[in-house]
């Protein structure tokens, strides 16, 4: 791989052609063009080639790209060639939904474990995952080696939280709380607004009028 920097939209493509090339496979398609990629996600073939020439070449001119293999290398990079322990904390709607979606295992991201501070749903089960109280994230995140963190919880409890998934040494972080979070350097936090993402819709529907 390149040492150079990475666009986060290349990276956001990729997740979407490994996924297309997933469908693909299921339908018993071998090879596949750029130009094939480029019409099943709405990008131009152009940009599939820009996006994969970051990583090395893929593929024969004239041949196209076989398509396990490309998915393979894709799921390489992307990390996702083995699973992924994940804690989620807050079991609330949002949270319980979260828990339930069905996609976040099928891409490797296994959630290991849940946490409340609600004492009705402590010890309830979600799935095979038992409700624990918010107590015991650093232990239990600590022995199940987890990395990745879901912050599902009130804004005003959400700096806690994130402090208590530091310390549980979790590398990435995925918040839902709408409220500015610190973290040190080394830590990947991806913050998800719905509410941010809905006026960029509105938005953008208002200036095509």
């Amino acid at each position: 791989m390149k040492t150079l920097k990475i666009p986060e939209a290349t990276i956001i493509r990729l997740s979407v052609y490994s996924r297309y090339l997933t469908e693909v496979d299921r339908k018993g398609i071998i090879t596949i063009s750029s130009r094939d990629i480029a019409e099943g996600v709405g990008v131009s073939p152009a940009q599939v080639r820009k996006d994969l020439a970051y990583f090395g070449e893929f593929g024969t001119r004239g041949v196209g790209y076989n398509v396990k293999d490309l998915r393979q290398h894709i799921l390489r990079i992307l990390g996702l060639s083995v699973d992924w322990s994940v804690s989620l904390v807050g079991a609330g709607n949002l949270g319980l939904a979260l828990s339930t979606y069905k996609g976040f295992r099928k891409r490797g991201f296994i959630i290991t474990s849940i946490f409340d501070t609600d004492p009705q749903k402590v010890g309830t089960m979600v799935g095979d995952v038992e409700i624990m109280p918010i107590e015991r994230l650093v232990e239990v995140a600590k022995q199940n080696r987890t990395q990745i963190g879901i912050v599902a919880v009130p804004a005003s409890a959400a700096q806690e939280v994130v402090d208590q998934l530091i310390k549980a040494d979790v590398k990435a972080i995925l918040n839902f709380a709408q409220v500015v979070l610190n973290v040190p350097p080394e830590i990947e936090l991806r913050n998800v607004d719905l509410v941010v993402n809905l006026e960029v819709l509105t938005f953008n529907v208002s200036a095509q009028r």
